[in-house]
């Protein structure tokens, strides 16, 4: 749900940004969710990599 919610801020500031700009606290602030945002996906893309599990066929020989 926080994810969501850094999303959707993050989002918003980058629509002011287009429309009107940002002034400096709110260029500051869209920085540091950005990175908060990066941090959190890498957290999450490494547990997934974690779960994974190789299994292979044992080999055949002849």
């Amino acid at each position: 749900m926080y994810m969501d919610k850094l999303l959707s801020r993050i989002n918003e500031l980058s629509r002011k940004n287009k429309t009107e700009g940002l002034n400096e606290n709110e260029l500051a602030e869209r920085e540091i969710l950005r990175r908060q945002y990066i941090e959190i996906f890498k957290q999450n893309f490494r547990q997934e990599l974690e779960r994974i599990e190789i299994v292979d066929e044992p080999t055949i020989k002849h």
